[in-house]
């Protein structure tokens, strides 16, 4: 248990650099330079303070802000096909005043129904989960958790959220061409994607789509160094890996994550584009558009497959990881109780991170890959399950028998462990090769991954965004108007995609513009038309979060130092946080992230800042040792 102490010889200017039991490396104290550095930053011009700000708050603030309004036009988006899914024969000539020549006779035009799946796809994984949820909350709280004055290089954290800008501007832009956006499927599988010929969406859209996928993957390496380089280089004095918050661990592994798979989808990403512009055949082989055959061959459209999954399946995981690392953190907060089996937790996001890289290929079930290879990756990704199920059980027993206060934050993070329970449940049967084959292409994998992946991870950042908006804005958020935004939310989850179990099973097929041509499916008219009315519904309920979000920044209730009484480093900082965190020395770490009810001790949370010597009621028999 040594290691779960700082070493007691070290002065105020020295820090630990490593992991744990790593010897004491000597570095400069910025206690005066911090409070130099704030005062530059107040006299700053405003563009340099707030636009170009090299600030992780400010920055992580940005990311939030943008992820947001991705949000809104990727729900905007899903809206427009759901009411074509739930009215296929209706009239939409209404919305011709806004889509103009995308709907054509009172009629959705059907390449553009591609395009909208295949932005909306697109602009939820890689610019609200991806970039919002991580680039937020890995930004703002890792220096703060870990007791760094800023990240490791504050230009290289401004140049990755201005990059995710420009990849924003490039990706949206797409949306006014002409021949539209993007409309090869999120996942742009040639030959579809590799044919500017193939259909109007193969054209510009998509070249616009390679192009801005390239910014946003050189954002997300940028971020990602940066992390890395911060959680092991810039922790506080006594901040040993083994006393990180696991929302640090899990923004760790994240980053780890992303900077080894993100440049798989850049090699894949070029590859496509030498197909289209210069005559290659990496993905191509026997083309024939109009029964003229093309010059391509010896390519294969698999092969792609095997890159974009690469990344595909870690990206998962990075959309989820943060997710399971804020919900952690939320649930001990407040349960008022220690997380249950830290070291578990840390051993099962590890053996996630690990295993993501080795389970891509059940993606690709109906390939006609080799049947024994087919079953070594239906292995890999049951036993991925094992680490999932580690998690789960932990979220519940620290759950069992906690002191709980229901706030919007908790609200929320308990909806994570519903939907990630009830999500995962269905990726057991995705996972048999045999039963994925049976489903492959229908609506229950739509309805399992946005239970799992897409509606998890929203309520991951619901969560994170209520729990630490005090800390980004120093004001509260209505908990009122959060918890109908929770019931609205939580309850039209469930009513868009329990349904599309029971409608995939069926076999009712995904990315279908009109399914009235089969007799079969028609008597899914109902259940389209309900699961669309609740989509739209719950989608106009993410407004009431909107409004309480920034009504809130500018009107709410004025936040204390510590409102949740944590325990983390975050909750030490002035509630007006300046540039560099803390105005005075950085506090030293003595215990772990969790002292939450311990028995002996005056107050109900003890922060990691508290040395032993302060709490000799509730010290346990090892730590009263250091203490003598």
């Amino acid at each position: 248990m040594s290691d779960m102490t700082p070493k007691p010889n070290l002065s105020p200017g020295v820090q630990t650099q490593g992991g744990i039991g790593s010897a004491p490396v000597p570095v400069i104290e910025h206690g005066e330079h911090s409070l130099h550095d704030e005062h530059e930053h107040h006299d700053q011009h405003w563009l340099w303070k707030y636009v170009f700000s090299q600030d992780h708050k400010q920055i992580g603030k940005q990311f939030l802000i943008t992820g947001i309004l991705w949000a809104i036009v990727g729900g905007t988006l899903s809206s427009l096909f759901r009411l074509q899914l739930g009215w296929p024969e209706g009239t939409m000539e209404w919305l011709k005043p806004v889509l103009g020549g995308w709907i054509q006779a009172g009629k959705l035009n059907p390449e553009f129904y591609l395009a909208l799946v295949t932005m909306h796809g697109t602009i939820m994984v890689f610019f609200v989960l991806t970039a919002g949820l991580s680039g937020t909350f890995s930004n703002f709280l890792i220096p703060l958790q870990v007791g760094a004055r800023d990240m490791a290089s504050g230009f290289m954290n401004m140049l990755s959220y201005w990059f995710f800008f420009l990849s924003s501007v490039i990706m949206f832009s797409s949306l006014f061409i002409e021949t539209g956006p993007a409309a090869a499927g999120w996942t742009i599988y040639p030959p579809l994607s590799a044919l500017p010929q193939a259909i109007p969406g193969s054209g510009a859209g998509m070249t616009l789509w390679l192009v801005s996928m390239v910014f946003f993957i050189v954002s997300q390496l940028l971020g990602g160094v940066n992390y890395v380089t911060t959680v092991i280089n810039l922790r506080t004095r006594g901040m040993s890996m083994s006393k990180l918050p696991l929302t640090i661990w899990a923004f760790f592994l994240t980053a780890i994550l992303g900077i080894l798979s993100f440049p798989v989808l850049f090699s894949a990403a070029l590859l496509l584009v030498f197909d289209r512009s210069f005559g290659t055949s990496f993905f191509l082989s026997d083309i024939y558009i109009a029964g003229q055959a093309l010059s391509n061959q010896g390519g294969s459209p698999v092969l792609f497959q095997h890159l974009f999954w690469f990344l595909g399946h870690p990206e998962v995981y990075i959309v989820i990881m943060p997710a399971m690392g804020m919900v952690s953190e939320v649930l001990a907060t407040n349960a008022r109780k220690p997380i249950f089996g830290y070291r578990a937790m840390i051993g099962s996001l590890i053996g996630i991170s690990m295993l993501s890289f080795v389970v891509w290929a059940h993606h690709m079930f109906v390939t006609g890959m080799n049947p024994f290879l087919g079953s070594v990756f239906m292995f890999l990704t049951l036993i991925i399950a094992v680490p999932s199920g580690v998690k789960v059980f932990n979220w519940l027993a620290t759950l069992w028998r906690g002191n709980i206060r229901f706030t919007a934050a908790m609200l929320f993070a308990i909806g994570f462990v519903s939907l990630f329970i009830s999500g995962g449940l269905t990726g057991i049967i995705l996972g048999n090769a045999t039963l994925d084959i049976q489903m492959h292409n229908t609506y229950f994998v739509v309805a399992h991954f946005h239970l799992v992946m897409g509606s998890a991870a929203f309520f991951g950042l619901y969560a994170g965004v209520y729990h630490w908006f005090p800390k980004m804005f120093g004001r509260m958020m209505d908990e009122k108007l959060g918890y109908i935004h929770f019931w609205l939310t939580f309850a039209g989850v469930y009513l868009v995609f329990l349904p599309m179990h029971y409608v995939g099973i069926a076999g009712f097929p995904r990315r279908y513009y009109a399914w009235t041509g089969f007799d079969a499916f028609s008597q899914f008219a109902d259940m389209n038309k309900f699961i669309s009315i609740a989509a739209i519904i719950a989608f106009l309920g993410q407004f009431i979060f909107l409004f309480n979000f920034f009504y809130s920044i500018f009107r709410g209730r004025r936040a204390t130092q510590n409102p949740w009484n944590s325990t983390t480093l975050e909750w030490t900082t002035p509630v007006e946080l300046g540039h560099g965190n803390w105005p005075g020395e950085i506090p030293a770490v003595y215990r772990w992230p969790y002292d939450y009810s311990k028995p002996g001790s005056e107050s109900d949370f003890i922060p990691q800042n508290v040395p032993y010597s302060q709490t000799k009621s509730s010290n346990l028999p090892y730590e009263q040792e250091l203490v003598d």
